[in-house]
């Protein structure tokens, strides 16, 4: 097979022979570099690299040019090669339009011109997509199968679960013709969804997340019985504490229950994260996270339920759901937190019916035209918003307070008030949820009035609660759940009880010596992702600390 493609697309031929000049020294001996002048040019390039049969790894094209910019070119160039990583080379005054524009087409950098030198500004950029579709390929996609009904709460479970592993997977619903065909080679029937059909044909009945996890190829198995560390949770924290754990040494397992990501991993763009210029999406960051988490050695077990935590001697035991257990010499609890359940009639009826906690991106198509609903007032109903924009018709924002500006940053408001098809009601909550098989419609309370809205979809993000009733009372908490640690757990000068250590805990560790507490799970932390990685970092440097101790 021929070398795969690095293309740049740009109509000044100086910087088209610059850029491809620079591309050829570093990466001439392991991929063809191939210039053209337009957009219309590369187009018809890449169709005839189609028609080859050629790889093309990375595109590279100049964000203003004449007839067809950088965004549109990209756009069409995604239905030819949909794995080839894409940037745009750009001037300092296009910068706010090109990140603008970024938002609308998934572009994974940009680059401002001129790149000199290109050690610094050209390569890092070119290496980091290289790297990713290395990993991601341009192989033909082996597609796992999902039959279920729209209106299916256990259907939707299935696809979020599926999308957020980044499992490719096609949905069929029930009551399509080819869902009918694929049930019966499946011997399979309604009654059974949801269906899942695995590319080596393994059917699975209203399957549970770990059966899925085993039969799709995720690792739901730890490979030891014991690890330096053991870290619970895989959101930002727990991969940055599994990231920083295993690069520095330590025997590290990162356990999560649904998804690697977390909250943060369903945000469409998260947009103030330090390095991130043009934004990133949270799959991205997560993907990325995790692929380094990996590389460096770190196990990642997902679909696996802890229910225990336990000191026995100088080990820290983890129990899994099925009654399994795995040991550590540390742990950091990494749990983050979970949406707050909405108080309303018919709200937990309808609750994968057309109401949905977070985001929910596999509705989006759904969404095409029509008028939906997103309870909240912080950034991720931000973010949500700003996704939703680009599907449905019409998006409003319920908040109950009297503005966003107390709760949501402000370049995610300038962002809002820039979209037509998105509106801002203030005092206003949710009182009922209405509908049969699915949300036909919510009643609302605004300034004591309330009125009907009909609507398929409400997407709710009403603060967060931590899930940490399993952890019993061995473990001090706070009155609303989240963990204690360090400082907040010395009482008028006293340790807590049963410390049993002849110094005071240290500043990320639990009321259990030896287990640490990172991210959003921890009573009083920063609800960022930014502040919740730093801590799973933190967290680490306390965990070598710690053991150099025992």
């Amino acid at each position: 097979m021929s070398q795969p493609i690095l293309m740049t697309v740009d109509d000044d031929p100086a910087v088209s022979r610059s850029v491809a000049r620079d591309l050829r020294r570093r990466y001439g001996k392991d991929y063809r570099v191939i210039r053209a002048a337009s957009g219309a040019d590369a187009l018809d390039a890449l169709r005839e690299i189609k028609l080859r049969g050629d790889a093309v790894a990375a595109i590279l094209a100049d964000y203003r040019m004449p007839h067809m910019d950088g965004i549109v070119f990209l756009e069409k160039a995604m239905d030819l090669f949909p794995h080839a990583r894409r940037a745009l080379l750009t001037a300092y005054a296009d910068t706010e339009a090109a990140i603008q524009a970024i938002n609308v087409v998934d572009v994974d950098h940009y680059l401002l011109k001129p790149w000199d030198p290109p050690e610094e500004k050209l390569y890092p950029v070119i290496d980091s997509l290289v790297e990713t579709w290395l990993a991601v390929g341009d192989r033909p996609v082996e597609e796992t199968k999902l039959i279920g009904h729209r209106y299916s709460a256990p259907s939707f479970r299935m696809r979020d679960f599926l999308a957020r592993n980044a499992v490719p997977y096609r949905w069929y619903s029930v009551d399509d013709e080819e869902a009918g065909r694929i049930l019966q080679a499946a011997g399979a029937c309604a009654a059974d969804i949801p269906v899942v059909v695995t590319p080596d044909g393994t059917v699975l009945k209203q399957p549970s997340g770990g059966e899925i996890a085993d039969a799709v190829g995720l690792s739901t198995r730890p490979a030891q019985d014991f690890y330096d560390l053991v870290v619970i949770g895989g959101g930002p924290a727990g991969l940055g504490a599994a990231v920083y754990g295993a690069s520095e040494g330590l025997r590290t397992v990162l356990v999560e229950r649904k998804a690697t990501g977390g909250q943060a991993g369903t945000s469409s763009r998260i947009e103030n994260y330090l390095g991130f210029p043009d934004g990133v999406s949270g799959a991205q960051l997560t993907d990325r996270a995790r692929r380094q988490a990996q590389k460096f050695g770190a196990e990642v077990l997902t679909a696996r339920d802890v229910t225990g935590l336990e000191a026995r001697g100088s080990s820290r035991v983890v129990t899994f759901g099925d009654g399994s257990e795995i040991a550590a010499h540390s742990v950091i609890l990494a749990s983050g937190v979970t949406y707050r359940a909405l108080e309303a009639d018919g709200i937990e009826e309808l609750t994968g019916r057309g109401v949905y906690y977070g985001s929910a991106a596999t509705e989006a198509p759904d969404c095409e035209g029509e008028h939906i609903y997103i309870v909240g007032g912080a950034n991720s109903a931000g973010q949500a918003a700003v996704f939703f924009s680009r599907h449905a018709a019409d998006v409003t924002l319920l908040v109950r307070g009297g503005s966003l500006e107390s709760s949501m940053s402000h370049y995610l408001i300038e962002q809002l008030a820039a979209l037509d098809n998105v509106h801002v009601r203030t005092h206003t909550t949710v009182v009922e949820a209405h509908g049969n098989d699915h949300l036909e419609s919510i009643t609302v309370c605004e300034n004591g009035a309330t009125a009907t809205l009909d609507t398929g979809h409400l997407f709710i993000f009403i603060g967060a609660a931590p899930r940490t009733g399993w952890l019993g009372d061995g473990m001090l908490r706070d009155r609303h759940g989240f963990v204690r640690t360090g400082p907040d757990l010395i009482e008028d000068g006293r340790r807590p009880a049963g410390w049993g250590l002849d110094r005071d805990p240290h500043y990320l560790e639990s009321s259990v010596p030896g287990v640490f507490v990172a991210g959003d799970v921890r009573s009083q932390s920063v609800k960022r992702v930014a502040s919740a990685v730093g801590e799973g970092a933190m967290a680490v440097t306390l965990v070598h600390r710690y053991l150099e101790e025992q």
